[in-house]
């Protein structure tokens, strides 16, 4: 009888220690693939202000032709969301009621900026609620920040430095410019590239 509660004792024992080393395998392996699956970020583009820089104020007007800076700094506002869409494109109707929800869930000022015809972009702020968003039309802040492709965001703070910037086409890519602010890194890629170096 005591041999048999020995004998039980000692395989519950093993058995324990087994499932314990299987956790921490199986801990490692959550790890390796949070890295591998990691979630996008906003991808970054070349050319124009690199990230870190600080933006002068952009004379440019709205789309009731009213003019207004953009960049520079801002009293009271600690993050600007500048976001260009067009109303000729589908990824930028997609991304328009992700931004506002994200720019309220977050406490971010979000401008829309696009250079379009007039009467496409009313047709687009009516089409998606907008009418609460300053919405500049004009080339010049485009040019200054040498957007190429839309959707395109930039995040500045209230000095107007550029936090970070890139091509949006969902809410996580959205949300990545706040994470790669908070983080201080340039990018999410970078950040996720430098594990994966790290972990190579």
């Amino acid at each position: 009888m005591l041999t048999s509660l020995i004998i039980s004792q000692i395989l519950s024992w093993l058995v324990i220690l087994a499932l314990g080393v299987a956790l921490v395998a199986l801990a490692r392996q959550v790890g390796v693939l949070h890295i591998r699956v990691a979630p996008a970020g906003a991808l970054a583009t070349s050319g124009g202000p690199e990230v870190g820089a600080t933006t002068g104020a952009i004379a440019a007007r709205t789309l009731d032709g009213a003019p207004v800076s953009i960049g520079g700094h801002a009293h009271g506002v600690p993050l600007r969301l500048l976001l260009f869409v067009s109303a000729q494109c589908p990824l930028c109707k997609a991304v328009i009621p992700m931004a506002t929800s994200f720019a309220r869930a977050e406490r971010v000022a979000l401008t829309f900026v696009g250079d379009d015809d007039a009467a496409a972009q009313h047709a687009m702020i009516a089409q998606h609620g907008l009418e609460g968003h300053p919405f500049v039309n004009g080339p010049e802040v485009g040019q200054a920040f040498a957007v190429a492709k839309l959707p395109f965001a930039v995040l500045l703070d209230a000095d107007g430095a550029i936090l970070s910037k890139g091509l949006v086409n969902s809410r996580e890519h959205l949300e990545s410019l706040i994470v790669a602010h908070e983080m201080g890194v340039r990018t999410v890629q970078d950040y996720i590239g430098g594990l994966k170096a790290q972990a190579a």
